[in-house]
This record gives C-alpha cells, structure tokens and sequence, in this order.
C-alpha cells in the first residue's frame, strides 16, 4: 500500500520537480561521500544538530496552498550552517558536511511518516535541501575569516551578523523565485502572482526561522551546546503558532465544503454543482492573475454561491438559477449572503455571494463576476464532457457579454476549459 502510494506520488511529478529532485539528490550524495571520505569534524555538534533537524522533519505541517515546511528543521539547519564556534572553539565543518547532516537528518525525520503512510513530499524536501546546501557553499569558506573577525577585529559580532543577514535574504529569495516557477507550472498561475504569492506566505515563516537560527549560531559562543536546548522551546512556540493557523485555514475550508453539499444533499443543485464551479472559478482566478488570498475567498464564495436556494418553497429545476427570474435569482443570492454574514468571518465572502447576480454596469467585484459565469457556465453543462455542449455554453455567454457577463472573464474561463477539459467533472 505504502510503496504504491509513493509510486503513485512520484508519478505525478512535473518535469521541474523532478529536475529540483535530482539535483538535490546529487548534493546530497556530494555531501554523504565527501564527509565519509574525509571524516565527521566535530561529531558531537553534527550529531546534535542532526538530530534537531531531525525532529524538525518529523514535525513537519502542511500550510495553506498545501505547501510542506518544516520550521525547526530549518531553523536547526541554518543554526549548524551559521555556526561560528562552539564555546569559543571554531566551528570547522565544511559545506558538503552541512549538506550530508542536512540530508541524514532529513531521511531520518521522513521515515517514521513513510512508515505509517504519510510519504513526504520529495519536491518540498528537495527544495529544503537546496536551499539549505547553497547557503553552505556561499558562507562556510567565509566562517573562519569572520569568526577571527568578531574575535580579534574592533566590530565585533558586527560583521558576521550583516553577512549572516545577507546570505539569508539571498537565499530566501532564490528559494521564494523556485517556489514561484515550481508553482505557477503546477497550478497555471501566472509567474509575477506566484513570486507575490510565495513571497507573502515565505515572509512570516522565514522571518522566525532566519532569527532563530542566527540566534542559535551567535548564541553557541557562550552557551556551547546547551544552545540548542534554549533556543529549542521558541522554535517549538512558532511550530505550535503555525500549526494552528493551517489548522483553523483547513477548518474553514471543510466547514464551507460540508456547508456547499446541504443545497445538493437536499436536491436544490445537481449533485458536484458547487464543486464543479469552485473549481473552474478558481481556475479561471488564476487565469487573470488573481493572488491566493482573493482565491480562497473566491473559492468559499463559489462553493456556497447557492446556499440562498435553502430558502424557497419549490425548487428550481436542476438548480440553474441562470435560466430563472433575474429577480429571483438576485433574491437568492441575497439571502445566501446573510446566512454566510452569520459567521462572523466571512464578510468580504458575503460580499461576493450577494453581487454574483449584479450586471456588468453595475460593477460587482471580480470575484462576483467570475462566480456569474462559472454557475451559468456549469448550469448549462453540468458534469458532461460533450465538447460541443461546452462550446455552444461559451457561445451563449458571450451573447450576453457588456450586458450580464464580464469579456475579460469569459475569454479567460474559454482558454481554462479548452486547455483543462475535464475541470467541470467529478
């Protein structure tokens, strides 16, 4: 089960993944036969600070846009790559050892999830990898110089501090455009909103990991390795902190979807209708460059853009508010907007649901208008496959294009369907 799994996950793999894979396998086979060859400097630190990213792997969690981090991992990386000295005694390990106890301890920390089914993601773990083995390369030739620097020299910790700094925003930034690329070939987005997209989801993560793991490097002078059960409990503060945040974002999201499935349960839509047009209403976000916080409002909005239909008497056949009364329809999207105003949180959702109906003179949200289209789209289609019923669909939208539907999002939801076919099924 387990071996099919992993099969199944590295089939699925991109030509750019797979490329990020194989290059972080060969730094990482690099660094394990240089350390075997020459020997472990300094086992007992390499072991503890193998041992923390270790840890860090096992504690790895899933954030928003199903993207794998593993804070502690990182932090403990960056802390044995930044690492000066121990308790005054320099830090002699070169960058090929901090790429094989990177890699060590990463294996290590994967396997207890590969034994009970979870398989790491290998394009995450790579990228981890990577990053963490070009900043050895550029800062371990530079640890001796600086170390005798903020020894002897009249700046002190200065200096080691700005080219720690540096080489961290740099690497960060490498790190961010990878993702960025990786991304936007994945899910079709456009390359300038996964670069805004990962920047704004890699600022806050980065921002605990690069001071905890400088910290720990400045800190090892003069607390030797009782640095690492220190600086150990913040890290674990800021793992805690971004667990609960993927968590109450996977809430949300599982709490919407079970909301969505009332009106198909209760044989107000046809069974998949919600899902369908979330999915092509996200898709068709991309297509126009929008960023990932206005897609998961998006997506909400899609996905409970029905839930006003729970008020009538009689249902609509199959649900296709796009061939009922506009007034009616208005009606509906109004009072679905109240009961998501209920929530609390959901307000700027609300918004989207109430202006899906309004007319392209009256300028609803973008987001609204996607939705408009998306639901007509998916009435008059439905989960068929039947290429010439989804281009008579189109043809019928744009009939209605300046007046009730926006060109800029038809044209855009036309080249998602012609190039993702089967983006309306189940």
């Amino acid at each position: 089960m387990n071996g099919t799994g992993s099969a199944r996950a590295f089939q699925s793999l991109d030509s750019g993944q797979l490329l990020l894979i194989c290059a972080a396998g060969l730094l990482a086979v690099a660094g394990v036969a240089h350390t075997a060859a020459t020997g472990l400097l300094d086992p007992k630190i390499a072991i503890a600070f193998g041992v923390l990213i270790a840890i860090g792997e096992l504690a790895r969690l899933t954030m928003p846009g199903n993207r794998e981090v593993a804070p502690i991992g990182a932090a403990a990386a960056l802390g044995y790559t930044l690492l000066l000295d121990m308790g005054g005694v320099p830090a002699r390990h070169p960058a090929l050892q901090v790429v094989a106890v990177l890699s060590v301890g990463m294996v290590a920390g994967a396997l207890p999830h590969l034994a009970v089914g979870r398989p790491p993601r290998l394009d995450a773990m790579a990228r981890r990898l990577l990053a963490g083995a070009l900043l050895a390369l550029a800062y371990r030739p530079l640890a001796g110089p600086l170390f005798d620097v903020a020894v002897t020299g009249q700046g002190g910790w200065w200096p080691a501090l700005g080219v720690m700094a540096l080489l961290i925003l740099l690497m960060v930034m490498a790190d961010v455009l990878l993702a960025a690329m990786l991304r936007a070939e994945q899910v079709r987005a456009a390359f300038r909103v996964a670069v805004r997209d990962e920047l704004r989801m890699a600022a806050p993560l980065w921002a605990a990991v690069a001071a905890s793991g400088i910290l720990l490097a400045l800190a090892s002078h003069s607390m030797d390795m009782a640095a690492l059960l220190v600086f150990a409990a913040p890290l674990l503060v800021t793992q805690v902190a971004f667990r609960k945040y993927a968590g109450i974002r996977a809430t949300y999201l599982q709490t919407v979807r079970a909301l969505a499935r009332v009106t198909e349960v209760a044989g107000y839509v046809e069974p998949g209708h919600s899902r369908r047009v979330s999915r092509l209403a996200v898709a068709v976000g991309r297509e126009l460059g929008t960023a990932e916080p206005e897609l998961l409002e998006l997506e909400y909005a899609a996905l409970m853009h029905d839930i006003g239909q729970l008020s009538l008497r009689d249902p609509i056949p199959g649900g296709a508010t796009v061939l009922t009364d506009p007034a009616q329809a208005r009606r509906i999207a109004e009072l679905g907007a109240e009961v998501i105003r209920q929530t609390g949180v959901l307000d700027r959702v609300a918004e989207i649901v109430r202006r899906q109906c309004d007319g392209c003179a009256e300028a609803p949200p973008t987001a609204s208008r996607i939705i408009k289209a998306a639901n007509a789209y998916d009435d008059l289609v439905g989960g068929s496959t039947d290429r010439d019923r989804a281009g008579a669909a189109l043809e019928r939208l744009r009939l209605g294009v300046g007046r009730e539907y926006d060109p800029t999002v038809v044209e855009a939801m036309a080249k998602v369907i012609d190039r993702l076919a089967p983006i309306h099924r189940l």
